[in-house]
């Protein structure tokens, strides 16, 4: 199996594929920094350049850049009637569909929608398109579904490579950094978390004194929402904007440094 997406995309122009790729890394970026009308706003361009890929499959040759069908719903459906998988012809470009559909009709991608950007959408727009990109790996390199599911999820996980996951641990993988940018971290990555979690990843022995001198302070300047009562943290507005910023600088320093 190939150790990265873009070995699965080997037969298409490699800025097409950046095309794909880079809408993807945003997406999940901006989930990841709570930055929800971005993460869906990419989703639409991630959109784009699936169907451009799509068409080229059909065609035998691919476009060298991404680009916008006049008529996104007759251009999908027109794929339909092509000669070959099912996943290409219908099941690719229906999810494609409903996922543009939240770009455009809720809220993000012009004033008007129902709703505006929010959590249940962005997360929902963050699977849709790792569905679509792990099923254009499995449709393009011939993988199983799981082998390009496993291929997608690599790809995610050095996109927010700060934090690292496994199960229901978690780490940062800064060093260096105070328990308060830690716990910034940390919760850029969740709706909200226990505090019992939050002690156990950050392997705090003293529990009383982490909520003394790092939880309360927080929520007394509104960093957090801290709810002593049930033991539950969630960032507050202020904190998901120092949580960006942080999580901004730092990546910036992982740049200069490679």
């Amino acid at each position: 199996m190939p150790l990265d997406p873009k070995d699965a995309f080997s037969a298409l122009p490699p800025t097409l594929v950046a095309d794909l790729l880079d809408a993807f890394q945003q997406v999940v970026k901006n989930y990841a920094e709570h930055r929800w009308e971005p993460a869906e706003l990419n989703g639409g361009k991630l959109c784009e350049a699936a169907y451009t890929i799509l068409g080229g499959y059909f065609a035998g040759t691919y476009p060298v850049r991404s680009s916008k069908p006049s008529n996104i719903v007759d251009a999908c459906k027109k794929l339909e009637g092509e000669t070959g998988p099912r996943a290409a012809r219908i099941q690719i470009p229906r999810m494609i569909l409903a996922l543009y559909e939240i770009r455009n009709n809720r809220g993000v991608g012009h004033a008007g929608g129902d709703v505006d950007p929010n959590h249940m959408d962005a997360t929902t727009v963050v699977y849709m398109s790792k569905w679509i990109v792990a099923e254009l790996v499995r449709l393009l390199h011939g993988l199983s579904t799981d082998d390009a599911t496993v291929l997608v999820d690599a790809l995610v996980e050095r996109e927010v490579s700060l934090v690292w996951k496994s199960g229901d641990k978690r780490r940062v993988l800064k060093p260096g950094l105070t328990l308060l940018k830690q716990t910034l971290l940390l919760l850029a990555g969740v709706t909200d978390a226990k505090e019992a979690d939050l002690v156990s990843w950050l392997e705090q022995k003293r529990p009383a004194d982490y909520r003394k001198n790092v939880l309360r302070p927080m929520h007394q300047a509104r960093l957090v929402e801290y709810d002593q009562t049930v033991g539950t943290v969630a960032l507050l507005p202020p904190g998901v904007a120092m949580a960006e910023d942080l999580i901004h600088e730092l990546s910036q320093q992982g740049k200069s440094h490679g």
